[in-house]
């Protein structure tokens, strides 16, 4: 094959005022036209240059030898599809097999879509909207001399990121494979979990300039109409130039902007996106990210791992119980900390209390301050260890933490008391299975340490009303961000905090179920 550059075939210096002209063809789109040289011209121009266009011209041995041209992007184009299944269909002589109809640009247009093209699937385009969108997705397209319309042909491929292992949801036991960048992968991981005929999706484009895919995914008879006509209404508002990731769509769709609290779940694992839709919600997909969205979302959620569900339910119910434990200790470890040293002697034993003022003995700052100092030094840690080179990031946050809380004791400025309570709130932090929950409560935490440090546990109390206050005005999708604890509903809390055997989750949340009933009630296999 032979690539054709901007700027090739009699293009010349012309090439900018091609470009410019293609881009105002390209705001007021039009047909195709019948000249083969003149559509190639343009489609190089609205390309503005890009130098992995390829547009291979060649000659049909039908309505006497009709010149014909595919064209395609390789950067995004599946080359082995293109010349096993376009072009070797199209080169060889099969004149001979071609009826005697076949004698007009139509006429051979029409054996070539049903007669030539190897392709599994394919379209017959003729305006220009359409068939650039197309080319920039992958297909590929032929044209034909004396005819107005283009075969696109679905040849889509390119370098593409292997299905691998989760890396932000790690389990011990349960499935190992985790979502890709690219949208026809992800998808085919959910449908591979869910067989059924009522498995449907919705694709829309959004981005003007990114024209990113964006697939919904639901369950017919199971999700409640409101609820899918409500997350498509969104995503179709959404009027913005580019979709690089699947967080710009978490921002648009949200409900509550200002809240710190996450109101749409994301996740990279196809059995947790399943297990969503088996329960009435609805799936995001975004092409060019690994990250899938789920609404609507309540707050039990983010304490759920895909592990609870394939170990025994009492372990499952056992492990999920610390984490609320451990999101308590992460919110107010520190606070209350504040709170005892400070204002709250009289609640500690003698003992302990004689052991706290003789570490705190030679610190120069107030409990509060020391607090802070610790707390945003662990911070810049964690950061650093984040975005620091693989190889050397974990050996830095690592040894950073020991040195500069070995130093720090040894030279006065913080207690070892204090130590032990940064460190056992960092690891409590790390317990909670949503990342973005987990920055939260890393958030909401300088806030109670703020209210510990002027009203000590009365500032604690305030705050904690003012935090449960505010989670139950939260809405997502119209479902509250409490539930089921507001409003109460007894059969839902079996899977809330504590994880009762499958055979015992006999029905859906009606939050955002239509259809509740997991089995039917005559066949519940109770042991």
């Amino acid at each position: 094959m032979r690539k054709t550059p901007f700027g090739a075939n009699g293009d010349g210096g012309g090439g900018n005022n091609a470009g410019g002209a293609g881009q105002a063809f390209a705001a007021r789109g039009g047909r195709l036209d019948t000249d083969l040289n003149a559509n190639l011209d343009r489609i190089r121009g609205e390309l503005a240059g890009s130098p992995d266009l390829v547009v291979r011209k060649f000659t049909l041995r039908i309505a006497g030898r009709l010149p014909a041209a595919a064209v395609y992007l390789e950067t995004v184009t599946d080359k082995d599809t293109v010349n096993d299944f376009v072009m070797r269909s199209l080169m060889p002589p099969y004149a001979a097999d071609a009826p005697e109809a076949a004698d007009s640009p139509e006429a051979a247009f029409r054996y070539v879509c049903d007669n030539a093209l190897a392709v599994g699937h394919i379209e017959m385009l003729d305006d220009w909207t359409s068939l650039l969108l197309e080319l920039l997705t992958g297909k590929t397209l032929l044209l034909l001399e004396g005819w107005n319309q283009c075969v696109c042909g679905s040849t889509i491929g390119g370098e593409k990121r292997a299905v691998s292992e989760a890396s932000t949801q790690v389990v011990v036991r349960g499935p190992k494979d985790s979502f890709s960048e690219s949208v026809a992968t992800n998808i085919a991981l959910v449908r591979r979990r869910i067989r059924s005929p009522k498995f449907g999706f919705d694709s829309l484009k959004i981005g003007t300039v990114t024209q990113t895919t964006v697939v919904m995914l639901y369950i017919d008879g199971i999700v409640k109409d409101d609820i899918r006509q409500e997350v498509r209404r969104r995503l179709e508002k959404i009027n913005t130039d580019a979709i690089l990731e699947s967080g710009y769509i978490e921002e648009f769709i949200e409900d509550s902007w200002y809240s710190p609290f996450p109101t749409v779940f994301h996740t990279e694992r196809p059995d947790v996106v399943a297990a969503n839709l088996l329960e009435g919600r609805v799936a995001i997909v975004v092409d060019g990210t690994p990250f899938v969205l789920i609404a609507p979302t309540v707050l039990s959620q983010f304490f759920t791992a895909a592990e609870d569900y394939y170990q025994r339910y009492d372990i499952g119910t056992f492990i999920r119980l610390l984490r609320y434990v451990a999101f308590v200790i992460s919110l107010f470890g520190p606070a209350c900390y504040i709170a005892l040293t400070t204002f709250h002697q009289e609640m500690l034993p003698t003992t302990l209390l004689i052991n706290l003022s003789g570490a705190r003995e030679g610190v120069p700052f107030p409990a509060i301050v020391e607090a802070f100092l610790m707390e945003i030094s662990f911070e810049i840690l964690r950061e650093a260890g984040i975005r620091m080179p693989r190889a050397v990031g974990q050996a830095v946050s690592i040894v950073g933490a020991l040195v500069l809380g070995e130093a720090a004791v040894q030279a006065g400025i913080v207690s070892p008391i204090m130590v032990i309570v940064v460190a056992i709130t960092a690891i409590a932090n790390f317990s909670i299975p949503a990342y973005n929950l987990a920055i939260t409560a890393r958030m909401l935490r300088f806030l109670f340490m703020l209210a510990a440090g002027f009203l000590g546990f009365y500032g604690i109390i305030l705050g904690m009303l003012m935090l449960v206050a505010h989670m139950n005005s939260l809405r997502s999708f119209g479902v509250s961000f409490l539930s089921p604890l507001v409003p109460l509903k007894y059969k839902q809390l079996k899977d809330a905090f504590v994880r009762l055997p499958h055979w015992y989750a006999d029905e859906r949340p009606d939050d955002t179920a239509a259809d509740t009933s997991r089995m039917p009630p005559d066949q519940k296999p109770r042991p």
